[in-house]
């Protein structure tokens, strides 16, 4: 027998009646039990188990023994009163208090149970005639018991349906039976809303919901629904004979003349089969045939994908007219959200749902689809035709991606507004908060924004201005500009002058300007995962700020996530990182930063990514995961990693729906290519590739780099950490007269020794100097370890080879000053965040940790109490670590040298860059076949490149004498000027002159890659690629070997022509150089005439031309 108990809505059952009173599924299973008609009356379809039996058998022993107790008609049992008093006790009377109490007892028992049977008579036959035949072909005899015990206990104490069961199915799954009096549309909905969401067995194992039954009574007097928790054990069963029906059903379909929608290749027998594997047998043996056909056709046309198709047919169920069957298939979505999202839709468009079944099919690698299959009534037959059914099914297909704000906006607070307006509003409201609270952090608080735009009073302007947006990019007849422009200053006008709060005034303009400044959108595509717009980056600036506008901006705003892309140049790369603020308090903050430190890490790369093709650019992920647990988090950020791509996708691409669906203002073609970063997971890199060659990506492998088996993984060949180690070497020796290989010298460091760059340093320190670097101190999230005399290498190297965090450093191997900080309390998470402000080294090492760490507010707490700094040198591994007012602040006060991060940590964009053009020019097998050789000479490029930065940025600091990070910057923006004049200058070139350039570019390749396909570089690189290629290796080359002063002298409309003309001198002096090689003359004097040439030959030529 199930082990039966109640559950509340949310933990609680909820009987309420006359009174208040508790019913439980047991005392209806005593009064079944003891009803002397179980076995062969009523109930004989339903199994009594043993224990009930024998129940029953000694409740009919107290009743024979209590009627030949006391028997109402007999002379015995009556008590015969005297004049004036009470008559002699008879000699059976009890005389005991116990006894009158046991007697007492039983004659209750004896009413309760005349009263239990009475309700069990009524009940029984009322149940069985009430509940629809597919109740009792689906709900197994068991439950159906367990099911009339409940409703019978509560009718019996004359309360109100409302019963919350809790069940365990034999192979340990969960059950909750809601049972509901009624049927009014909505109810479903609202049992889908008291569901827990946090179902654990076993520890931390999460029980998925699998499979859902809804039942209607057909007299409309009760719902009651099942809901099951956990996988069904996947125990073999021979799928041919489960699903016999189904396979001669689909043999008939086949072999049959009558037209039937189902395609030929769902019903073909082995494809079947082989489906039918990836089904549970409950799901394939209580299936009809063709519904499991049908599902099976929305199954794989989302299977390997991320949507969402649903079909909606009349149905015929017991001759009812107005009926109908929806069936929804949804990819990788939580089936509880799926399940309360369709109910959710059907309510708000007015259908009574009178069953239901949700069920989980495997998807292989690409997770799991729901099905649900719901029959449904319109409340008005009437306002059912094909658009309002095309409608709902367009409704239910975007839900999956809806913002649970948009979600309530649109479905609860106003439903007139219809989904694409909700969807523009919200936003809009999430794109404002990043400029606006820029105004005011406390007007337009993220919050309130949307408070204020979505206020009754203003709801209409904003759903005007929705309106002119849809307007604007309507594929059949979007708005001129001179259309645009009219419409908007009308609303503008109409604003001013309506609206008093300036607040509200301030917003709704701006809303009207992000109209103004859009250029794509893909809010008319039909299967899109979320909204998104490519945007003029005048939009996002402040009156007042003073920055260098960004190239490029695109913005996503989904389901539970905002995202944004800023690029610096048309062709640029850059990772992408996802943020996960722990509360509501900390999300809001990051949201209204989170513009800001895009833009700051995209500049910042942009200044790196000064030596190969592309520009710099960066994308952020904003997530909420604010609620969930562990399990629903990682699911929401893949989804978010999914949406916020593909809309980047949907921007990008161009394909036949592209082409009919978005307009287009910005007139050209563009790309973009993306990396991993924080938190972005191998899988996401996998999903982000196929899903880039699927929607027609001219290079899906150039998309994202970092995959794990056709690229360059960053951890695992330490690229980072390879050319930071350069930038330290170089400045210990000419900051701080150190020689690493010589000298002893101590360390400290930020980010723990599982993380990419902070993990790699460590074993590239121990791998080039041994001993003589003694690391000092380690800070990560967990804790820190600290010890004077220096670490213990190998403990260290431990940590990093297990990818253990610092706070499992073994003290043990701790010096007699050492001490390891654990994060889990207040004093070691104190210790850990001043760590790299309170410990002393010759150089600080931030490889890890959030951005704007050290700032204007708290960088004093880097110096010493006698103004000297903890260290005089900082190396950046990690980007913004310090700000740039901190660091110009520690060198004026401090004499701290500092290595920039856009110069010190360089080594991974490079290495990215490279990894592009490989995916661009080999295949996947090529590219893996020859990987180790490729790597290595990756390696040493990206090594030379930094050390000709480094050696030129000491350099330059002395002809300046400026700060390094300023030197840094000149740099920078003296080679991405030159590379930007030469790209342009490149578009008039002839092709003969195009062609004579070509060498720079192929000597940009690592050498293995040029001998393997340079030949083919014309086919499959984009000529923008090639240009932008040839213009940064020159004018890198340029500067490096002459310095910034040499770019500076130049006038900028005359800066590429000069370095055309310098790579053709630098050329003729190569000629003179080989032709000096075989001269006959002294050999001292021939070396000093090649160095000559070397350092300053193809200058002097121009200056001789």
């Amino acid at each position: 027998m199930l082990s039966t108990r109640r559950i509340g809505a949310r933990g609680a059952s909820r009987l309420v009646s006359k009174g208040t009173a508790t019913a439980t599924a047991n005392s209806a299973s005593a009064s079944v039990a003891s009803h002397p008609k179980c076995s062969a009356g009523i109930l004989s379809s339903l199994p009594m188990p043993a224990a009930a039996a024998a129940a029953a058998h000694q409740q009919h022993q107290i009743r024979t023994n209590y009627s030949s107790l006391i028997d109402p008609g007999s002379a015995s049992a009556t008590s015969k009163s005297g004049a004036g008093g009470q008559g002699p006790r008879a000699p059976w009377q009890a005389e005991e208090n116990i006894d009158i109490q046991k007697v007492t007892q039983t004659a209750i028992i004896h009413e309760l149970t005349k009263q239990q049977i009475a309700t069990i008579e009524q009940v029984v036959p009322w149940f069985l005639n009430t509940m629809p035949p597919a109740y009792f072909r689906q709900v197994p005899e068991s439950f159906r018991l367990d099911h009339i015990k409940a409703v019978s206990a509560v009718r019996d104490a004359n309360m109100d349906l409302y019963l919350n069961l809790q069940s365990h199915l034999p192979d340990g799954r969960l059950v909750l039976t809601f049972i509901r009096p009624g049927t009014q549309p909505g109810l479903l909905l609202q049992m889908v809303k008291d569901l827990p969401w946090n179902h654990f067995q076993g520890g931390d194992e999460y029980l998925p919901l699998t499979r859902v039954q809804v039942f209607s009574a057909l007299d409309e007097s009760m719902s009651l629904n099942l809901f099951v928790y956990g996988d069904e054990p996947n125990e073999p069963f021979d799928v041919t004979v489960a699903g016999a029906r189904i396979l001669d059903y689909a043999d008939a379909a086949l072999t049959s003349d009558a037209p039937d929608e189902i395609p030929e290749d769902i019903c073909e027998r082995e494809g079947l089969i082989e489906y039918m594997k990836k089904c549970s047998e409950n799901y394939i043996t209580r299936s009809d045939p063709r519904r499991y056909l049908q599902q099976r056709m929305l199954f794989e046309r989302v299977s390997r994908t991320e949507g969402t198709a649903v079909h909606v047919e009349p149905s015929h169920v017991d001759d009812v007219t107005d009926h109908y069957w929806v069936d929804v298939a949804v990819a990788n979505s939580l089936p509880q959200v799926a399940l309360e999202h369709t109910a959710r839709l059907l309510f708000l468009h007015n259908f009574d749902v009178f069953r239901s079944h949700l069920d989980v099919v495997s998807d292989g690698e690409n997770g799991n689809v729901t099905l649900l299959r719901m029959l449904v009534a319109p409340v008005d037959p009437s306002a059912v035709d094909d658009a309002s059914m095309e409608l709902l099914k367009r409704e239910i297909k975007r839900a999956k991606w809806l913002d649970p704000l948009t979600m309530d906006l649109i479905f609860d607070k106003y439903p007139w507004l219809g989904v694409k307006r909700g969807e523009i509003i919200t936003a809009f409201c999430s794109l404002l908060h990043p400029v606006m609270s820029k105004v005011n952090s406390l007007a337009f608080s993220k919050g309130n924004i949307f408070d204020t735009v979505t206020d009754e009073k203003y709801i209409a302007y904003s759903s005007a201005i929705a309106d002119l947006f849809l307007n604007r990019f309507y594929p059949k007849g979007a708005l001129s500009d001179d259309e645009l422009e009219e419409q908007s200053e009308q609303l503008r006008r109409t604003i001013e002058s309506d609206i008093e709060d300036t607040v509200a005034s301030e917003l709704l303009l701006k809303m009207i300007e992000i109209v103004k400044y859009t250029y794509r959108t893909n809010i008319f595509m039909t299967d899109r995962y979320a909204l998104g717009l490519r945007l003029d980056p005048r939009v996002m600036i402040v009156e007042g700020e003073d920055k260098e506008l960004p190239y490029g901006i695109v913005f996503a705003h989904g389901r539970r996530f905002n995202g944004y892309h800023v690029r610096f140049r048309d062709i640029a790369r850059g990772g992408m990182r996802l943020v996960t603020p722990q509360s509501p308090e900390q999300f809001a903050l990051e949201s209204a930063h989170q513009y800001d430190e895009c833009y700051g890490l995209a500049f910042a790369q942009q200044l790196k990514n000064k030596d190969i093709p592309e520009g710099g650019s960066k994308a952020v992920n904003l997530i909420n995961v604010n609620g969930l647990s562990s399990a629903g988090k990682n699911f929401v950020m893949r989804k978010s990693v999914k949406a916020f791509t593909d809309t980047i996708l949907d921007l990008v691409v161009e394909t036949d729906e592209t082409r009919a669906r978005r307009i287009d203002y910005l007139g050209k073609k563009e790309t973009i290519y993306l990396g991993p970063d924080e938190q972005v997971i191998p899988d996401d890199i996998e999903w982000i590739i196929k899903r880039a060659a699927r929607r027609g990506y001219e290079t899906p492998n150039a998309f994202m780099s970092s995959k794990p088996r056709a690229g360059i993984n960053h951890k695992e060949y330490g690229v980072t950490s390879e050319g930071l180690n350069v930038y330290l070497d170089v400045a210990l020796r000419k900051a701080l007269g150190i020689d690493p290989t010589k000298d002893s010298f101590t360390i400290k460091m930020t980010g723990g020794p599982d993380g990419d760059v902070a993990g790699n340093e460590i074993k590239i320190l121990i791998r080039e100097y041994g001993d003589n670097c003694k690391i000092v101190g380690v800070a990560d999230h967990s804790g820190c370890a600290e010890d004077p005399d220096g670490l213990d290498h190998d403990e260290l190297l431990r940590l990093v080879h297990n990818n253990l965090c610092i706070s499992q450093f073994d003290e043990s191997k701790l010096g007699s000053e050492g001490v390891v900080h654990q994060a889990d309390n207040d004093a070691g998470i104190k210790a850990r965040n001043n760590m790299h402000n309170r410990l002393e080294a010759d150089a600080f090492v931030p490889a890890g940790g959030r951005p704007n760490t050290i700032d204007i507010h708290n960088y004093q707490h880097f110096l010493k109490p006698d103004g000297a700094p903890s260290s005089p040198l900082i190396v950046e591994g990690a980007n913004l670590f310090v700000t740039a007012e901190a660091r110009q602040k520690l060198y004026e006060e401090a004499g701290v040298v500092i290595v920039k991060d856009s110069s010190a940590n360089k080594g991974g964009v490079i290495t990215s860059s490279y990894e592009i053009i490989a995916a661009m020019l080999l295949s996947e097998d090529e590219f893996y076949d020859n990987k180790e050789a490729i790597v290595q000479e990756v390696l040493d490029k990206l090594r030379s490149l930094a050390h000709m930065e480094a050696e030129l940025l000491f350099r330059e600091k002395d002809n300046y004498q400026e700060s390094l990070p300023q030197v840094s910057q000149i740099i920078s923006n003296s080679i991405n000027a030159a590379t930007d004049a030469l790209t342009h200058a490149l578009d008039t070139v002839t092709a003969g002159e195009k062609e004579k350039l070509l060498p720079l570019f192929r000597d940009h390749l690592p050498q293995t890659l040029a001998n393997l396909s340079f030949d083919r570089h014309a086919e499959r690189v984009p000529e923008q690629y090639i240009k932008n290629a040839i213009a940064s290796c020159l004018a890198s080359k340029m500067v490096y070997k002459e310095g910034t002063k040499f770019i500076d002298s130049h006038p900028e409309e005359k800066l590429a022509k000069v370095a055309l003309k310098y790579i053709e001198k630098e050329n003729e002096v190569a000629k003179l150089k080989e032709a000096l090689v075989e001269t006959s003359m002294p050999e001292a004097e021939k070396k000093m005439i090649l160095k000559l040439l070397e350092a300053g030959g193809a200058r002097t030529a121009l200056s001789l031309s």
